[in-house]
């Protein structure tokens, strides 16, 4: 007998799946994406020979290096800060190093405590590792003062708590005296998300430098946003050795290919290459934090590639009428903002030129 495909409802699925949506940015063809913080320059075309060149002088009947040793020199060096091999661990995008960090720290039993509003995937980390997800919000102005992180963290006993800084989706960050006040006050593993650093006014002001003195910090980074290599899927962490193992031990066999770590080694040699846009877009950002009330709108002071601008009644009404226009911006974010990435001069005069187009009502009219 020929059974009937199933739809999703007839599936066996684990009770915390059902009714859940894969997650995704929209993936449109419209000329001028401004929705997923990606670098919108693309490296130069001697970079990508030289990716082209490494990629095919690899080995590929054979397994790549597990323990990819060289990639993570590569990291650490990098990153400076007296960082060894030792200390870095990487995997295919910061979406699967967050889900190592939580498979050896979190689990049944266990809680993972963030600050919302924030990245919009850290619930499904939570849920596919079956970490309980727990949130307390921030001030009202996105902010994060110590009194605040203490106070959750006592209220919840995590055994994660993920400060992101820069903020998705608010750009805001939190202050390293914050940090290092927090890590005194707790045994918990502390995950400062980094993905934005490199887009902030003070990117030296690294929870990096807190490293050597905190053994439960956790610092984690990506090559997708500043470094131009969304495409390349490589995300990292800094930690204390004894963090990096137990990664090691959660992580599936073989989990960097060949090519990823010849092409993320690559881009790391030329990281002077890979990160000459970041002073324009930073410039962006400020330019966008600028026009944005000049035009009428409001705007939250943002330390990353992105601005929220509002505030609509009905912001999928104005979403909609940007994307009419051919403009991609992100419906995200406290309600009645959208999130608006730093482009290029041409996507940006495209995006105030739409912007000035949209009726849609905002709050208070």
């Amino acid at each position: 007998m020929v059974k009937p495909q199933p739809t999703l409802a007839d599936l066996p699925l684990r009770p915390e799946l059902v009714g859940e949506e894969p997650y995704g940015a929209p993936q449109l063809d419209v000329p001028v994406c401004l929705n997923v913080n990606e670098n919108p320059y693309p490296p130069s075309g001697a970079m990508l020979a030289d990716m082209a060149q490494a990629i095919s002088s690899g080995v590929y009947h054979r397994y790549p290096d597990r323990e990819f040793t060289r990639l993570r020199s590569q990291l650490a060096d990098y990153l400076g800060h007296g960082l060894g091999v030792a200390n870095i661990w990487a995997a295919n995008g910061s979406n699967e190093v967050m889900t190592h960090v939580l498979g050896a720290f979190g689990g049944p039993g266990r809680r993972v405590l963030t600050f919302t509003p924030t990245y919009s995937m850290y619930p499904e980390y939570a849920r596919n590792t079956h970490t309980e997800y727990v949130t307390a919000p921030r001030r009202e102005d996105y902010s994060l003062d110590a009194a605040t992180i203490l106070l959750a963290i006592e209220r919840f006993s995590p055994t994660v708590v993920l400060i992101t800084t820069p903020n998705n989706p608010t750009g805001t960050s939190t202050p390293l005296a914050v940090i290092e006040e927090v890590l005194a006050g707790t045994d918990a593993i502390v995950v400062v998300d980094e993905a934005y650093q490199e887009f902030a006014r003070h990117p030296e002001q690294t929870a990096l430098s807190l490293l050597a003195e905190h053994g439960n910090l956790v610092v984690s980074r990506t090559m997708s946003k500043a470094f131009a290599f969304a495409g390349g899927r490589l995300g990292y962490l800094a930690a204390a050795p004894a963090i990096v193992d137990a990664c090691r031990i959660v992580r599936l066999p073989y989990h960097l290919s060949a090519q990823t770590q010849a092409v993320a080694s690559v881009a790391l040699r030329h990281a002077d290459e890979m990160l000459a846009r970041v002073d324009e877009l930073r410039a962006t950002r400020d330019e966008l934090l600028r026009r944005g009330p000049e035009m009428g709108f409001d705007v939250v002071d943002s330390d990353a590639n992105f601005v929220l601008i509002g505030r609509w009644a009905d912001r999928h009404a104005a979403w909609q009428q940007l994307l009419d226009q051919g403009v991609l911006v992100r419906e995200t974010g406290p309600d009645g903002f959208l999130r608006v990435s730093a482009g290029t001069p041409q996507e940006m005069a495209a995006f105030y030129d739409a912007l000035a187009r949209v009726d849609a009502a905002r709050k208070g009219e």
